[in-house]
C-alpha cells in the first residue's frame, strides 16, 4: 500500500486513506495517509485499491455490502488476490451502476473462463496477473527457484518450499 501511495503522490492525490489490521503511523506519515475503518474507506474513497494478503479475514472482503458503501463514481481496483473479491457481487455492482468501474489484475480462477460475465463489461478491465512482471522481481523469483532446485537435489531443506 505504501509503495502505491508513493507512486500516486506526484500526481497530486490530495488524501490517502488506508485500513488494515493496525495503523502504521511511520509509513502513513511519509505520504500523509490517514488510518480509517474499512467502512469509512469505502464510503469516502474515489478509488479503492485492494492490496491485502489473502487471509481468512480478507477472503470475500469485497462483497455486496462493500460495494454498496462505495460512491457511484468510485473505481475499484484489485491487485491482491482474486479470492478477496466476491466476483458475482462485483459484477452486480458494475452492471447496476453501484460503482463506476473496476480494474482487476487478479481473478478467481486465473485466467477467468472466456464466458465469465465480467469479461463482457465495458467498465471492467481485466489483465493477466502482471504485478510481478518487473526485471527485479522476476530475477528474485529465478534465484529462489534455482536455490530450491539445488538444495532439493542435494537432499537439503529448500528455502522456499511449497508444502502441500
Amino acid at each position: 500500500g505504501l509503495a502505491i501511495a508513493q507512486r500516486l503522490k506526484p500526481f497530486g492525490v490530495k488524501k490517502f486513506l488506508y485500513t488494515g489490521r493496525q495503523p502504521r503511523p511511520e509509513c502513513a506519515a511519509e505520504v500523509n495517509a490517514e488510518y480509517v475503518s474499512c467502512e469509512k474507506l469505502t464510503v469516502d474513497s474515489d478509488f479503492v485499491i485492494v492490496s491485502c494478503s489473502l487471509t481468512p479475514e480478507t477472503e470475500g472482503l469485497c462483497n455486496k455490502d462493500f460495494f454498496q458503501r462505495m460512491k457511484k463514481s468510485s473505481v475499484f481496483i484489485n491487485i491482491s488476490r482474486g479470492s478477496a473479491v466476491n466476483q458475482e457481487d462485483l459484477y452486480q455492482a458494475l452492471v447496476s451502476g453501484q460503482i463506476a468501474a473496476a480494474g482487476l489484475d487478479v481473478t478467481t480462477p486465473e485466467p477467468l473462463p472466456t464466458t465469465h460475465p465480467l469479461l463482457s463489461l465495458k467498465n471492467c478491465v481485466i489483465l493477466p496477473h502482471i504485478g510481478s512482471a518487473t526485471y527485479s522481481t522476476r530475477n528474485t523469483m529465478s534465484v529462489l527457484a534455482v536455490n530450491n532446485l539445488l538444495r532439493g537435489l542435494a537432499g537439503l531443506e529448500m528455502p522456499s518450499e511449497l508444502k502441500i
